[in-house]
């Protein structure tokens, strides 16, 4: 048996973790590759963290492309040979004119889920603009969704499977900032890469807005360093890169932005 209460302890998702060591466990009794449903980025940083201490097994995560932010873990014994194309997804394609009528990420996931399906079960979304979007699934529910899913707001659309290699992933547009500050506070470093005021970004932090490393930070004076990722709601991400001290104590750090 894990030692559960060790692996768990100081966790954040620790009831969706304690789930993924129940599949853990399933993996080493069975000798076979247990995959998760689709985890959201902080669940997935902590499952690693947490699984790469045990030395009996190995991990693959996969979302279908390399820049995925939500993937499914493949989980086995370090006996078993394993590879990513065994963790198992299903893009699906939905065509619809939507020129009319814009719609937006939330709008494709309240239609995905509005047939029943739990988000666990969906992977990333990949907005089209006007011609739909393509989405990442488990296998079981791609049929399903196939019938099921039929309108988008008030637009018709056909849902279809693809595979993989049609998936319109659009590469990240990398923006080099440098900037001096007089420390590495959060709302300092982000108002500088994202060029929003220091007051309008303690602002978005405190409510909610900004994470650190996929998790949720809520305090302006929060400390980040070389190798984070802040990332903001409607502006993309922010990664931390050489931070140098300058003859004046202060801090010369190196910034990329993601768009």
């Amino acid at each position: 048996m894990l030692p559960r209460d060790e692996l768990l302890k100081g966790v954040t998702e620790r009831e969706a973790l304690a789930r993924i060591l129940d599949l853990t466990e399933q993996a080493l009794k069975t000798w076979e590759v247990v995959l998760t449903d689709f985890l959201s980025p902080p669940v997935l940083i902590e499952a690693e963290q947490i699984l790469e201490r045990l030395t009996e097994i190995t991990l693959i995560s996969w979302g279908g492309y390399p820049q995925a932010e939500r993937r499914r873990l493949g989980i086995s014994r370090i006996e078993i040979p394993f590879e990513e194309s065994q963790i198992l997804l299903t893009a699906l394609d939905i065509a619809g004119n939507f020129l009319f009528d814009p719609v937006t990420h939330r709008d494709f996931l309240g239609s995905i889920l509005g047939t029943g399906i739990v988000r666990d079960k969906v992977g990333d979304i990949l907005v089209l603009g006007e011609r739909g979007a393509q989405v990442i699934v488990v296998p079981e529910i791609a049929e399903f969704l196939t019938f099921s899913l039929t309108q988008v707001r008030t637009v018709t659309v056909k849902t279809k499977p693809i595979e993989l290699t049609e998936l319109k992933v659009r590469p990240p547009q990398k923006k080099e900032i440098n900037t001096v500050e007089a420390s590495l506070r959060l709302d300092a470093l982000a108002s500088a890469g994202f060029a929003l005021s220091r007051s309008k970004m303690a602002d978005a932090i405190s409510s909610g807005d900004v994470r650190v490393n996929w998790k949720e930070i809520n305090q302006p004076s929060y400390t980040v360093g070389s190798g984070d990722l802040i990332s903001m709601r409607g502006k993309g991400r922010l990664e931390v890169g050489t931070v140098e001290i300058t003859k004046k104590q202060r801090y010369r750090v190196q910034l990329t932005r993601y768009i």
